[in-house]
Parts: structure tokens; sequence; C-alpha cells
């Protein structure tokens, strides 16, 4: 049965559902007969019991009505998978794909938001578990590799200067995303994977004078895990200036302190944002009198003050600025030049290949959704470049029996 008869039959929403019955279910489903599915088993039996009464089929419902599957989604499980991976702070999945990319197989994989669940499925056939906070240790299962892209608002610069504006926390004291940290960490200290990948805000390492990274650094060391950093600028393989700092990992057990990981040599930068546009966009993406006109008076009202902010009008044969969350509001910080009209913004599918994703990539949640979803995302061929180092180490430890 393909996945897509199966998400018609039950009625798959992930961004209606209130549990992880869902999680567990494709999950189960993902993991038919690797060695891990009975993380999800019992869970997902009830899961599926509870929509009898919505099936097409008399008798109480049994998984091996719908295996084996067909995964007719856009990024399916590799066939012979070198080795597993956890997936957390998920987000649409960019990070999947650039590991499943190196022959991974993800085993487990959470992410709070709705919106990004559904995008999340729509592509890769499964849907996350929510919030990690929630999930036991033992509720995981065993894995090679752990990556993350823990939520980067408490560290980033707009958030920082958002926080103090309204007098709240931020960096390990805003307890609501901060501290997120230490559940990828409590993860690591029970499940031990050979290695971690973890992505941040470039700001990262600067907030609180360096006080939130040493934390991170430290509380990693004590793990038992080298650790190596870098900022990487996504410039080498989009066309968009947007560094993020990258930290991996390697359990010191497993490779005695020398793992001799070394990150990737990058690119020289040749892509333009020409590269990237659609020939025919909808008009409604062009910037309306009003916007274009209050967009104008406020980058005036702050030149005139001295200060940098204001809207960006991108160089067609350059590169944009970063890409952020808040795109959707006004698309101020990418803008394209029109001949004869205002400018517009970027679109959707524009805004994917920004970030590094192929066009077979589904959007399904509106444009607003779409911008925060790819604002928040990672540059999928950077993360891979990455990942590629990070494989091979992996894989010569398998072939050493560790």
């Amino acid at each position: 049965m393909k996945y897509t008869e199966i998400r018609q039959k039950l009625n798959i929403q992930p961004e209606k559902e209130k549990d992880n019955g869902l999680a567990h279910f494709t999950h189960y489903l993902q993991n038919a007969g690797n060695g891990v599915s009975y993380y999800f088993q019992e869970p997902a039996a009830e899961y599926l019991i509870n929509l009898k009464t919505k099936l097409d089929f008399a008798g109480e419902p049994e998984f091996q009505y719908f295996l084996p599957i067909k995964w007719d989604v856009p990024f399916p499980i590799p066939e012979k998978p070198k080795f597993k991976f956890i997936d957390l702070f998920a987000g649409i999945g960019g990070i999947r794909l650039a590991f499943q990319n190196q022959g991974g197989k993800c085993v487990f994989t959470s992410e709070w938001d709705k919106f990004a669940k559904k995008t999340y499925d729509a592509n890769f056939g499964e849907v996350p578990f929510g919030d990690i906070t929630k999930i036991k240790e033992n509720e995981i299962p065993e894995h090679d590799l752990l990556v993350a892209g823990f939520p980067c608002q408490p560290f980033s610069i707009a958030g920082v200067s958002k926080k103090n504006s309204l007098g709240r926390n931020h960096g390990f004291l805003d307890e609501t995303q901060g501290t997120l940290f230490f559940d990828v960490a409590r993860i690591i200290k029970h499940k031990r994977p050979k290695a971690f990948m973890l992505e941040n805000v470039k700001n990262l390492v600067s907030h609180d004078k360096g006080r939130t990274f040493e934390i991170i650094y430290n509380t990693l060391d004590e793990l038992g895990y080298s650790v190596h950093f870098r900022v990487l600028d996504g410039k080498h393989f989009v066309p968009q200036h947007r560094e993020r700092i990258i930290i991996v990992g390697f359990d010191k057990e497993v490779y005695e302190g020398k793992d001799n990981f070394k990150f990737p040599e990058l690119p020289d930068p040749n892509k333009a944002i020409s590269q990237i546009l659609e020939p025919n966009p909808d008009e409604k993406y062009t910037l309306t009198n009003k916007l274009w006109s209050y967009l104008q008076n406020y980058a005036e009202k702050h030149r005139a003050k001295g200060n940098g902010f204001g809207f960006g009008m991108t160089d067609l044969n350059g590169i944009s600025r970063t890409l952020s969350a808040r795109y959707y509001k006004d698309g101020s910080e990418i803008l394209i030049p029109q001949k004869g009209k205002n400018p517009r913004r970027l679109t959707p599918r524009e805004c994917a290949r920004l970030m590094g994703y192929p066009d077979n990539f589904i959007i399904p949640v509106s444009d607003n959704q779409a911008y925060r979803q790819f604002g928040n995302s990672v540059i999928v061929p950077l993360i891979e470049s990455v990942a590629k180092e990070i494989v091979t180490i992996i894989e010569l430890s398998q072939k050493a029996g560790k």
C-alpha cells in the first residue's frame, strides 16, 4: 500500500493532532523490520484501534493490513541505510534531508510546531513527536548520531534585542527556550550516540560575553565527547549570507579522542540570486504602494539618525541578506527589484531554493507559514557537506567493530 493511500484512508492531519498517537503510528511504519519498531508498537496499535470506526474494513485493524508500504513521498527512507540517527527540533527536516542523503536512517524525530509537522510528514512520510521536554530518554531508540537545531532565539541578536526591550531574560535564563539545550544533553548522556551535530545562530558564540557557549562546550565535554565547532556561511552553496555555528562531537570512549574530524573545505561562492527566481511570480508578491511607501519612509527615518535599519533591495547578480522567520511580515530584508513597478518579496518556492531545498520538496502550508518555516530552517547543502565528514568517521568506526 502507498503511504499517500494510508494518509488518505486514516485522514492523517498532523496539524490537528493533540498527542503523539500519530507520531507513534508513522514511526512504527517507518521502522518496521529494522530492530527499533518495538519502541513505537504498543502506542501505535492503540492509536490504530481508536481509529477503527474511521476505517473501511471490518474487524480489529492490524499493522499487516498496511505492510509492506510503498513510500511515495519525495524523500523516502534509504533502502540500505549506513547508520541510524535521531532528529531533534527538526523543523521541516532540513538536517534530516542532509543526513539521509548521506545514507542515514532517521529512527526518531521531534518537533513541536504543528504546521512544521505537516510539512515534515508531506516530505518524509513521518509525523514528528511533540515537546521534547515531555519525552523520556528510554522512549527514544538507540542511534549512532544525534542531530539537533535547538531553538536559536534565546541566543540570536534579534532575539536578545527583543527580550531586552521587553525586560525578559534570555539565554539559559529563558526558561521557555534557552534550557532546551539541556534536553539535548540529557539524551546524549542517556543514549551515548557515537557522534552528534548541533546547529545554532552565529551569536551563540558571543552571547553573554561568551559564557553561554562556555556552558554548552563544558557540558558536552563533561559528557565525554571531543567537541569541534566553527561558524560557516551558507553563501558557499546558495546566494544568501547566512552564518551559523556548527558544533560536532564524538564519543571519546569510542574514538579515544582521536576522531580526526575536520570541517569541510567550502567551495568558492559563485551563486547569484537571479538563479533561484521563478520566471512568472504571482502579482500578490509585489508590494502594495502603502507598504512600499512605509518601508522607504522607515528606512529614511533611521538613515537620518545614523542607523542601518531598512529594507534590503537585492542585487540580482549578488547574494541576499539572511532570510529570517519574520519574512512573512513584510519581506523587507530581501526585496526583488522589478522594472516599472514596486519591488516584490520572494515566493515560498524561491525561499526553499534560497535554503538549498530541491524543487520536489513539498510546501503544503500557507505562504505565511512557509516563510516562517524556511526562515527557521538550515541551508541543506551546507549541512550535508558537514554530514559527509561525520559519516565518514562513523563508517570507519563501524568497520573497526566499534
